[in-house]
């Protein structure tokens, strides 16, 4: 049996207080968790800075109060609580019964790791996010295979537009696609001499129509 791996981009997550802060901070958001606590729709979440940056209660749109729970010489942990929201893009991701394995924070922006058993399971977990947010971006996609097996597939980059085929191998060169990034959506925009969101939306035209020549191979 085999499977696939998935992190999806979230370039705009709406009110996410997380990714809020790491539009503060230096360095990427890699260690968040949360938990439900009792049955009244409250979250907990927790995420983990480097230990010299500085948390800001005002940049955080809902006004959650982060309370530091933890600090050492590599890093300060910082706890708040929340309401269930269909804002929430890990919520929308769990809401199709796939679990968020990674949550992590950079620039704004939120990455989210899952694994599916099937590819058109994270077609639809996409359409799902890119039917509430803007900026959804497949960031990475693997396949595991057993040893004996092999599933390979051919990808036609005809199917792209020359727009399209200059946008991706831009982003790619700036190291868009990389962790952390080289570059984010608005370096690599510049770079093009279009809108920022000029950018996003021929990105993913470009990742659909990749993806549909996997998913209907």
């Amino acid at each position: 049996m085999s499977g696939f791996r998935a992190t999806v981009v979230v370039d705009e997550p709406a009110t996410c207080p997380v990714a809020e802060i790491s539009a503060t901070t230096d360095d990427p958001i890699d260690s968040v968790s949360r938990t439900r606590a009792g049955e009244n729709g409250t979250v907990v979440e927790e995420f983990g800075v480097e230990a010299d940056a500085t948390v800001d209660d005002s940049v955080v749109s809902d006004d959650h109060e982060m309370v530091p729970v933890q600090s050492n010489e590599r890093e300060a942990v910082y706890r708040f609580e929340r309401e269930t929201s269909s804002n929430c893009a890990c919520e929308v991701v769990e809401e199709t019964g796939t679990p968020v394995t990674s949550v992590r924070a950079q620039d704004g922006a939120l990455l989210l790791s899952f694994r599916t058993l099937e590819l058109e399971d994270i077609a639809e977990i996409v359409d799902q996010l890119r039917d509430r947010f803007d900026g959804v971006l497949v960031e990475d996609l693997t396949q595991d295979h057993e040893e004996a097996s092999g599933d390979p597939v051919i990808v036609d980059r005809d199917v792209l537009t020359d727009r399209q085929q200059e946008i991706l191998e831009t982003a790619y060169e700036m190291g868009y696609f990389e962790y952390p990034k080289g570059a984010n959506a608005t370096d690599v925009a510049e770079e093009l001499g279009v809108a920022r969101s000029t950018f996003t939306e021929h990105l993913a035209a470009a990742q659909t129509k990749l993806m549909e020549s996997i998913v209907e191979r």
